[in-house]
């Protein structure tokens, strides 16, 4: 049996569950399964709300014994190196027999070990009968940072779903250039900063722009952010995310939203919105094309949600 390069593990609650398998479509080309994802394509875990690790193989065998000599044969020589065992669903094996294989592996690694600080993590873990060995990498959740930005709104949206946004715009590509389009305070901005995406934002709000180049400058991002109506903005984006304002601060019409959307849909083909209610008729009216979608809701707020829309330019 022939794997992918790395495995993937996912973390996220019952309504998060569409929102990362909508970003997971767009950065892999595949969803996960059990919270599980092989894939020959490389991100880093910390991109992404919802990736817990990744695992990079180095060996796998369906026979253990053939797993350890592989590993020998690798000649790993390295000093500081740890090495975990990762439970994923279906392995039984008990937790004493998890300790002695991962000795086995440590004795196979030239090298003192460092359990505290590592500099490199190895792991070992059980898929679907395979044992597979490879380089570990942890999501360290460091854009948690952003939560204590100097400037919020008690409406922002929250990071995990911003992350996403960013993801689904840019189909994980760091090369495409994005646009914010009602930045608001930069809850997008900042995520797409963080994991080196290149975006700038607009909004009509003069106080809020504010707030956003404050916030970005906090964290010591670098990106423009416009004081401008949408239909100012001429340069031409690769993909753009709009919130769409819909709180007491920010009161908006379905005229306003039609206005956003289709001033928008002129500077970039592709474009990832987000509404409190069913705009699809809207959508359709600018022109554009649903390709995906789907909601996700506050934990403990079953009555609302937001609905996030994959649109693109009907050709």
């Amino acid at each position: 049996m022939q794997l992918k390069k790395y495995l993937y593990s996912f973390i996220y609650d019952n309504t998060e569950t569409e929102l990362s398998k909508l970003e997971s479509k767009y950065i892999f080309n595949a969803e996960d399964k059990n919270k599980l994802l092989f894939s020959d394509i490389k991100i880093a875990p910390s991109s992404s709300a919802f990736i817990k690790n990744r695992l990079e193989l180095i060996s796998f065998s369906e026979d253990y014994p053939t797993l350890i000599e592989n590993i020998k044969k690798e000649n790993i020589t390295i000093e500081g190196f740890k090495v975990e065992y990762l439970v994923i669903e279906g392995d039984t094996l008990e937790y004493k027999k998890r300790l002695g294989k991962l000795k086995d592996i440590g004795y196979s690694i030239e090298g003192i070990p460092d359990y505290y600080n590592p500099t490199v993590t190895y792991a070992l873990c059980l898929f679907e009968g395979i044992w597979c060995f490879g380089i570990l990498t942890k999501n360290k959740y460091a854009w948690q940072k952003h939560n204590k930005k100097p400037c919020s709104y008690s409406n922002s949206i929250g990071i995990n779903i911003a992350k996403a946004l960013v993801n689904i715009a840019a189909t994980g590509k760091n090369e495409n250039d994005l646009l914010d389009a009602c930045c608001g305070v930069g809850t997008i901005m900042l995520e797409a900063c963080f994991a080196g995406y290149n975006i700038e934002g607009c909004d009509i709000n003069w106080k809020v722009c504010r707030d956003a180049r404050e916030n970005l400058a906090h964290f010591n991002y670098t990106a423009n952010v416009y004081r401008s109506d949408i239909k100012d903005i001429s340069k031409k984006y690769d993909a753009a995310i709009i919130d769409l304002p819909y709180d007491l601060f920010s009161k908006a019409s379905d005229q306003d939203f039609l206005h956003i959307i289709a001033s928008t849909s002129k500077i970039t083909d592709r474009l990832v919105i987000v509404s409190i209610s069913d705009i699809s008729k809207l959508i359709h009216d600018t022109g554009l094309k649903i390709s995906d979608s789907c909601s996700v809701s506050k934990p403990g707020k079953t009555n609302f949600s937001r609905k996030i829309w994959v649109c693109e330019k009907i050709e």
